[in-house]
């Protein structure tokens, strides 16, 4: 603890008696007070509640090529297909009728106007271009949550999904870069 020092002993002066005040000299010990800041510091370390991460839990396929050969029959009227493009605009498409246009305010509403129609048989695709913000996939997802879709596929941006958002009309930055589509796209129906 701290402790109180009184000096020396009195002095007389040389032409009489003249007393000095004693110097007082205190020491304080700081370990108390250090071992309750650090006590402090832990309690607050321990307490605390830090962010938790944000984290999206997907389901990715196997890395065995044999097992990703699986073909699923999807009918034509239950299929939905979105595209965010390299402009970070989205373009929707229902089985194989043409690409649309579709503003991100109205993701939401053509997702519960399939689901109306179709229930849970709806299967969503998400086509999202290479070059296209994170931030885009990250929105598209939310929408799907926020529609209570349980199920949807993200798929490669390829050059045949280039060339028939072009044919549409919508501006891409073109196939140079793009993935070649692999296997057989089948357009036929069901």
């Amino acid at each position: 603890m701290g402790a109180v020092d009184l000096g020396g002993a009195k002095k007389s002066g040389a032409g009489g008696q003249a007393w000095k005040r004693p110097r007082v000299s205190i020491r304080i010990d700081m370990t108390p007070m250090v071992d309750i800041a650090f006590l402090l510091l832990i309690f607050f370390m321990v307490t605390t509640v830090f962010r938790l991460p944000t984290a999206m839990e997907m389901v990715l396929p196997p890395d065995n090529p044999d097992d990703v050969a699986q073909i699923t029959k999807v009918q034509e009227e239950k299929l939905l297909t979105f595209y965010v493009i390299n402009t970070d605009s989205i373009a929707y498409q229902v089985g194989n009728a043409g690409p649309k246009p579709l503003a991100w305010t109205a993701v939401r509403d053509s997702l519960q106007h399939r689901y109306q129609l179709f229930g849970d048989k709806v299967t969503v695709l998400a086509r999202i271009h290479p070059k296209a913000k994170y931030a885009s996939l990250v929105n598209l997802i939310d929408e799907f949550n926020l529609v209570g879709t349980t199920r949807f596929s993200i798929d490669t941006y390829t050059t045949l999904d280039d060339s028939l958002l072009r044919s549409a009309g919508f501006i891409t930055a073109g196939p140079a870069g793009l993935p070649e589509a692999e296997g057989v796209y089948d357009t036929g129906q069901m």
